[in-house]
């Protein structure tokens, strides 16, 4: 081929001009059976479509409420928690640090009173519930599990998934508060904990999403997302805990971005490369536990503020790979993002985009309809063995913890993001409306705009629960939880129990951060 025909996705595969018998595996398995190329469950969405999950959180508990209330209504079948930035940094609202932040980017949550305003009136026996949150991961769902019983729902029948996947805030989002180890720890003594209490509950959704919203390729998405997931692994079976248990909790959050084919490919090549890690390093042969899972999102990075309504059709487009690839749950990005928050309207538009793939395109009637595909089926292969190379360089680097620590991971992604970004400014990439096909009119969007007020009520909230606690009672509480911190114990029924008494997300945090530190990023 001539160099000036040469065409390459980002992850720098080469495309032919054409694929012909030869290319790719052909001897695949049906959907249902290991490696699960083809997909996790046997009839895939003939027998159950995927979750629609829409994310929502913005401003106070009450308002999220709302929002959550106007999805279900809308059809929306499972619930996604957005939780705002001092939240996920472990500051409760009246913290001086989290002046101006409170309910920017998500819902603030501080203490059990807010998380009953957030899930009232909603039945948390009924629906399934997802919740972005990392580092303080244990705290919001110890605050669900108290939640529930109070509406007198045992934790064992409650079903969702709390992210918990720290490993990736060090790589791509910097949304951490220890250092690597000591939230290790909290990592699996959640583990430990919902295998005991809250049997249904997917312990960890491990996160390649973030890791591409960084700047990564497909290659180092999946690659980098399994070695996170070998880390979880080997940190739970240190701990006592067995592979062929815990690993059937184990989900996987991945970005759709925009090249179709890529998606489609890497979807399956993610299913492929788990069940391999499974079986090779840590012997596992219960079959629900190598089935990778996975919830997917459209790629937020890939929103533009020019010509914001061409968002849609992007959206619809990676909605689509995400399908085609056999996801189980799925997120739809609204279009006005890349300017506010999601406006109803907006929302609305991402949910209906889902429920038109589901009734209107046929892609429940059967299991991966792009499978023996000369082209899909060569990608599935090289995006398997490229990954595979690049978990084995994070090996030599000594896992991925180390490797995290040493900063190998997040110097390889913002590499790449460096060469995406270079690729656009030159115009060999093209992103219509930025710098192609631009307009002088990008037409009038409207915004939504947070009510000035909800910061002030959310921290008139907070502080009228330390007012009407039992400060005795919360004083024991702490002390008994840095006692673990300083132990071996699991942390989660101390924490608990503190949550119990009126402490608040912030005090814990704070205590945790006293007696393990905080992490700086090399």
């Amino acid at each position: 081929m001539a160099a000036a025909d040469r065409r390459e996705n980002e992850s720098g595969i080469e495309i032919e001009p054409v694929y012909r018998p030869g290319a790719g595996r052909r001897d695949l398995e049906p959907p249902g059976t290991p490696p699960y190329t083809r997909g996790p469950y046997p009839n895939m969405y003939r027998g159950r479509p995927w979750t629609i999950r829409q994310y929502a959180g913005f401003a106070s508990a009450e308002e999220t409420n709302a929002r959550f209330r106007y999805l279900l209504a809308g059809g929306q079948t499972g619930l996604s928690v957005a939780f705002d930035l001092p939240t996920q940094l472990g500051y409760d609202s009246d913290d001086p640090r989290a002046e101006g932040e409170v309910g920017r980017t998500g819902v603030a949550i501080d203490s059990l009173a807010d998380m009953e305003v957030l899930f009232d009136g909603i039945p948390l026996g009924e629906v399934s519930t997802s919740m972005t949150i990392n580092a303080p991961a244990a705290l919001l769902l110890l605050l669900y599990e108290l939640v529930a019983e109070r509406q007198g729902v045992e934790p064992a029948s409650l079903s969702g998934t709390v992210q918990n996947d720290v490993l990736k805030e060090y790589i791509a989002r910097g949304n951490y508060i220890f250092p690597p180890r000591p939230s290790m720890r909290l990592t699996t003594d959640l583990f430990a904990y919902c295998a005991g209490c809250i049997p249904r509950w997917n312990t960890i959704s491990i996160s390649g999403y973030h890791i591409r919203e960084a700047g990564s390729t497909a290659v180092q998405e999946l690659g980098f997302t399994l070695a996170n997931a070998i880390a979880y692994c080997d940190a739970a079976v240190v701990a006592g805990l067995s592979p062929d248990v815990f690993a059937e909790r184990i989900s996987f959050f991945f970005n759709a971005h925009n090249d179709f084919f890529q998606e489609v490919a890497k979807f399956r090549a993610a299913r492929r490369l788990w069940t391999r890690v499974l079986r090779e390093r840590f012997g596992v042969t219960n079959p629900r536990a190598l089935a990778l899972r996975f919830h997917a999102q459209t790629g937020g990075s890939t929103l533009t503020a020019q010509q914001p309504e061409n968002n849609i059709v992007r959206v619809a487009i990676q909605a689509l790979s995400a399908v085609c690839g056999g996801a189980q749950s799925l997120h739809t990005n609204s279009f006005d993002e890349a300017l506010a928050l999601p406006t109803e309207r907006a929302a609305l538009i991402a949910l209906r985009t889902q429920q038109v793939l589901a009734s209107e395109v046929g892609l429940t009637n059967t299991a991966d309809p792009l499978g023996g595909s000369f082209y899909v089926e060569a990608l599935t292969d090289e995006l398997e063995r490229r990954a595979w190379e690049l978990i084995e360089r994070v090996d030599d680097a000594g896992g991925a913890v180390a490797a995290v620590e040493s900063g190998f991971v997040q110097g390889e992604i913002e590499s790449s993001a460096y060469r995406w970004t270079t690729a656009v400014e030159s115009g060999e990439r093209v992103v219509v409306g930025v710098n192609a096909y631009v307009s002088d009119d990008d037409g009038d969007i409207e915004l939504h705009r947070l009510d000035p007020e909800s910061e002030r009520r959310q921290v008139e909230r907070t502080r009228r629960v330390r007012a009407e606690r039992d400060p005795a009672a919360a004083e024991t509480a702490v002390a008994r939880v840095r006692a673990a911190a300083r132990g071996t114990e699991n942390l989660l029924p101390p924490l608990r129990d503190a949550l119990a008494a009126w402490c608040t997300v912030g005090e814990l945090c704070g205590a945790l951060r006293e007696e393990w530190g905080t992490y700086d990023r090399p």
